[in-house]
């Protein structure tokens, strides 16, 4: 695979450590982002410029993208500017975004009429995640194309899994944010509580986050809380992009979630509070 063209769309707190790894890694590589000067140091690694997402499309082999809502995810991959219309036959798109399972599929069926291998394969893990290359990647599509695909998701990722058809990578990345969603919730209080109570907070986080309550947020995000450090690793704004894709899926099932619906109202009272792009441990300053 070393000898084929990567095509990297979106250099964002994560992309741009993820598409770092791949240049490490010793891969050929095209990059497009709204911002060209947010691919500038790549650019001085190896990393070619792509005008358009066509020209990169045509370009490359192998196409990854993370961007930030569906809406983008749709116009990189559809119409006649898009992924899927310029894309050479057997070239393999992964969208690393998370995004919305019907569109994902969406997408799969009109790549396959293109001859182009789609994946959806959000990813998990946050900043830290991507910059160690240690990220949880959860994959839907074709399990063929996942294996072609699978040695240049292990340069990004450390965790990863096919979970099924089409739309299945997005509905896992789902489950797993409403589980985050509750736990920081849950966190926020435990901290807060922690503090209220006269009792060092940094003490309190090393002992409950080595026993039952142990989390990758409380062991991760909970040091950033007591430090008061709201630098995001993953931005408010899109956690509640991600609740809602999630709280849309759920309805559909005719499913309730309750702790999913506490975090996402709390979460746009953030937002409507002007936090919407710090991290998502900032949710803390409602404890205060």
């Amino acid at each position: 695979m070393k000898d084929k063209t990567i095509g990297f769309i979106g250099l964002g707190v994560m992309g741009h450590s993820m598409a770092g790894h791949l240049l490490d890694a010793g891969y050929k590589m095209q990059v497009y982002t709204r911002s060209k000067a947010k691919a500038e140091d790549l650019l001085a690694r190896g990393a070619k410029w792509a005008k358009t997402v066509a020209e990169l499309a045509k370009a490359s082999d192998l196409v990854i993208s993370i961007v930030g809502y569906p809406a983008d995810v749709e116009e990189i991959y559809l119409g006649p500017s898009g992924i899927l219309e310029n894309a050479g036959s057997g070239t393999i798109a992964v969208d690393m975004t998370t995004s919305d399972p019907g569109l994902a599929c969406k997408i799969w069926e009109q790549g396959r009429e293109k001859k182009v291998g789609v994946l959806d394969a959000p990813v998990s893990g946050g900043d830290l995640g991507a910059k160690n290359a240690t990220l949880s990647i959860m994959v839907g599509g074709d399990e063929k194309e996942f294996k072609q695909a699978l040695p240049v998701l292990e340069v990004m990722g450390k965790n990863i899994a096919f979970q099924g058809k089409a739309g299945s990578g997005q509905h896992t990345k789902m489950a797993n944010q409403i589980a985050i969603a509750a736990g920081m919730v849950a966190m926020c209080e435990s901290l807060a509580y922690a503090q209220k109570s006269g009792l060092d907070p940094e003490a309190v986080l090393r002992i409950i986050g080595s026993g039952a309550a142990g989390s990758w947020s409380l062991n991760n995000l909970g040091p950033r809380i007591i430090n008061e450090d709201d630098r995001p690793g993953f931005f408010i704004k899109h956690f509640i992009k991600d609740m809602g894709i999630a709280l849309e899926s759920a309805k559909s099932m005719g499913l309730d979630t309750p702790g999913l619906d506490l975090a996402y109202s709390l979460y746009n009272k953030m937002a409507d509070q002007g936090f919407e792009e710090n991290g998502t441990q900032a949710l803390y300053k409602l404890f205060q």
